[in-house]
């Protein structure tokens, strides 16, 4: 129907007698948060007049009117030009009323043969795959700024920990590039993702199809899908792919969280192991000496708001009937916030790692405090000929004693070993430094700067093949 200045375009009506209440319209309207599918519902109309086209329904004249309309609508809309009435229920309303306000009742054809409910479903698969993108390529950044500092520090010797506990020296260069992995996992479920995703609802109609001699597999093609979903009740009415991607996003967030969690202990006084750059720390409006850690802050904080996106959108759907039901509404807005965090949060994180700076020396100094090369104890007496589990009893008592007296492992005398066993001769001091200890650790994964360093070529090698994947798209 034609928009009039008292009367809103609708999208259904034709069996009521009047409109809805004004409270019933207010709680139903969704564009004033779903007008950003806009542009993806318009390439998902010029494909759908294509297949009108190709099936008849729409003459050659007719076609190409609409696809100049809606190209010259979408470059409207993309630069702000135009935009929907606070009176248009959804996007697809607006959308349908640019329309008609540019080529007339035409138009209106283009409704046939399909619903909103697969038309929001395909708009909503477009925005994400290519919103998953630009979180892709984000990650990719934050990936090569913890590659950089690791490069740049494999011959740092820091603290290993356990249970926040010094446990073992590691170099620093291993420690970042554990983030880097951890990262990487987080685009193989995007693209994993991405793989379900890239499925067609258009053509399933409301639930049922079509039964206008479309081609659903045609209208997939155009818009860049694999294949049209199989199940038509199944293409419009299931948002498992919605739960999966905020899945995805919220385990992102939470490695996101843990490197700022470490980056905010890292740089406090007590540890004062980093020094965070001024262009990405704040002060405070009342103590002038402080330079807190905002960012790392802010990103353990939408953790804990991508997480909360998921388990809402999953209680939503968790006892809706088949097919669609109006309740699916209330999966664009989780997924927005998801989205705009990431790219918000993902580039500060980018930055305050690329400028962090580490205090060498004090790493280095704290890394075998703690008692932290007891199991280098442990492991040279197996390397003797000791069982290993008698070793550990041997090692635990030299912790014991140097505990009694307050001092470190290496400040033992050599009486003082002979007195705990006679397995420890002065050799054993060649194991009790930080740098013995890190460099004899030269295993597959290991934490030896050799194998570190194995481990940056193949996580650069990882790298580009990361940005190929998500360029290709």
């Amino acid at each position: 129907m034609t928009s009039t200045s008292d009367e809103p375009t609708r999208l259904w009506g034709g069996r009521f007698a009047g409109g809805p209440s004004q409270p019933m319209a207010d709680l139903s309207r969704s564009v004033h948060f779903d007008f950003r599918l806009a542009p993806y519902d318009i390439d998902q109309t010029r494909a759908h007049v294509g297949v009108l086209s190709r099936a008849g329904i729409l003459d050659d004249r007719e076609c190409g009117v609409l696809q100049d309309a809606l190209t010259e609508l979408k470059a409207d809309i993309v630069a702000g030009r135009v935009g929907p009435d606070p009176q248009d229920e959804d996007v697809h309303t607006a959308v349908e009323r640019l329309l008609i306000e540019r080529v007339g009742e035409l138009g209106g054809r283009v409704r046939a043969g399909r619903s909103r409910n697969d038309q929001v479903a395909t708009d909503f698969r477009l925005y994400l795959r290519d919103r998953a993108r630009a979180i892709a390529s984000a990650v990719i950044e934050l990936q090569q700024a913890l590659l950089d500092q690791a490069h740049q520090h494999v011959d740092v010797i820091s603290p290993g920990f356990t249970h926040l506990q010094h446990a073992q020296p590691v170099s620093l260069g291993h420690e970042l590039a554990k983030h880097v992995h951890a990262l990487a996992r987080d685009l193989e479920r995007l693209s994993d993702w991405d793989v379900r995703a890239a499925r067609s609802p258009l053509g399933a109609g409301a639930l049922a199809g079509s039964s206008l001699s479309l081609d659903p597999v045609a209208v997939a093609e155009d818009l860049g899908f694999s294949v049209p979903l199989a199940n038509s009740i199944d293409a419009v009415s299931d948002r498992d792919w919605v739960a999966e991607f905020l899945f995805v996003a919220a385990m992102l967030g939470v490695h996101l969280s843990r490197i700022g969690e470490e980056v905010i202990l890292m740089t406090s006084r007590e540890f004062g192991w980093a020094v965070l750059d001024d262009a990405w720390s704040t002060g405070s409006s009342i103590m002038p000496q402080k330079k807190n850690p905002d960012v790392a802050e802010l990103a353990r904080g939408k953790a804990g708001r991508l997480i909360g996106n998921l388990t809402g959108l999953l209680a939503t759907l968790k006892g809706l009937p088949f097919a669609y039901n109006r309740d699916l509404q209330e999966d664009k807005e989780p997924v927005f916030d998801t989205v705009e965090q990431l790219l918000l949060v993902l580039p500060a994180m980018t930055g305050m790692i690329a400028t962090l700076r580490f205090d060498a020396g004090r790493m280095t100094a704290s890394a075998p405090e703690g008692f932290a090369l007891a199991t280098d104890i442990a492991e040279w007496l197996v390397r003797q000929g000791v069982p290993f589990r008698q070793a550990h009893e041997i090692a635990g008592a030299c912790v014991r004693a140097a505990e009694d007296h307050g001092i470190e492992l290496w400040d033992l005398s050599d009486h003082q070993f002979s007195e705990i066993s006679a397995h420890l001769g002065p050799d054993v001091r060649s194991v009790l430094s930080a740098r013995g200890s890190v460099d004899s650790r030269a295993s597959y994964a290991g934490t030896a700067p050799a194998r570190v360093r194995e481990q940056l070529a193949d996580l650069a090698g990882l790298l580009d093949q990361e940005r190929r994947t998500w360029s290709a798209g």
